[in-house]
């Protein structure tokens, strides 16, 4: 049998009973980084033989694991934290075994996209899990296209050196909007910073964060008009030019500074 053993993400004692007692009882556990992995076993007492599985050799070990499991042995699958497979290696391994017919589960544990839409406190009825990112500019554009018009709370996965620019391709694909930025998580210097998308997060990035963005607002009937045809609409309902511009900027999710131009052709 393959268990999937999710691990810690950050607390050491975020392990389950059931994970102890498959790891101790496979004969061999497969690791993204077994250097990484080998601390968590080390604390646990767990001395068994370590092979890697990362994304660069999924499918030579998905091989070796078929291998091992036809000679009888009980594989453990794990990441470096948290669940394999979601957002981690782990994936093609599942693929392949399913299509050898060999019979795997999950042992539960830990996750930080959950943890961190429950310490951000956005709605948590229906959400959408993202993870990465693309690293090209064009192809993050064309992904967070994609997603900008779903009306539920969305969740990525950012590394600390991209969390600005990606911030700012969010804003500049999404609008305005509410988002949190969870990091640590189940550490001791753990937090949960709201922010608004335009303001980006201030502060020094440290540790892999967790980025939650709220989803979209009803579609406002009024942004089917122009830019100039929506301002004119306020300020003939009364409103001064400068308040015009506000709301028109909000309705829309974009910045003041776009619609004030449109309201200097006004003049």
């Amino acid at each position: 049998m393959v268990y999937f053993v999710s691990t810690p993400i950050g607390n050491l004692k975020d392990i389950s009973l059931r994970a102890l007692e498959v790891l101790r009882g496979a004969d061999v556990i497969f690791c993204e980084d077994t250097r990484h992995s080998l601390k968590l076993l080390n604390v646990y007492e767990i001395k068994k033989p370590l092979y890697s599985c990362h994304k660069f050799n999924e499918k030579e070990a998905a091989e070796k694991i078929i291998s091992a499991v036809k000679e009888g042995k009980e594989i453990a699958v794990i990441s470096d934290a948290g669940m394999p497979v979601i957002s981690d290696p782990g994936n093609a391994v599942c693929k392949m075994l399913k299509d050898a017919g060999v019979s795997y589960t999950v042992i539960p544990g830990a996750n930080a996209a959950l943890s961190a839409l429950i310490l951000s406190a956005f709605p948590a009825d229906r959400f959408v899990f993202i993870g990465f990112l693309p690293d090209k500019a064009g192809e993050r554009k064309r992904a967070l296209e994609k997603y900008k018009n779903l009306d539920m709370t969305l969740i990525f996965h950012i590394a600390p050196q991209d969390l600005d620019p990606h911030i700012c391709a969010i804003y500049e694909v999404f609008g305005e909007r509410n988002a949190c930025a969870v990091r640590e998580i189940t550490k001791m210097h753990e937090e949960a910073v709201t922010f608004r998308l335009s303001e980006g997060l201030s502060g020094e990035k440290r540790g892999e964060y967790v980025l939650i963005v709220e989803g979209a607002s009803a579609e406002n009937p009024l942004n089917s008009l122009t830019e100039k045809e929506h301002l004119l609409h306020y300020i003939f309902g009364g409103m001064d030019k400068k308040e015009a511009i506000k709301q028109v900027a909000k309705d829309r999710g974009v910045a003041k500074s776009e619609i004030y131009k449109i309201a200097l052709e006004l003049d």
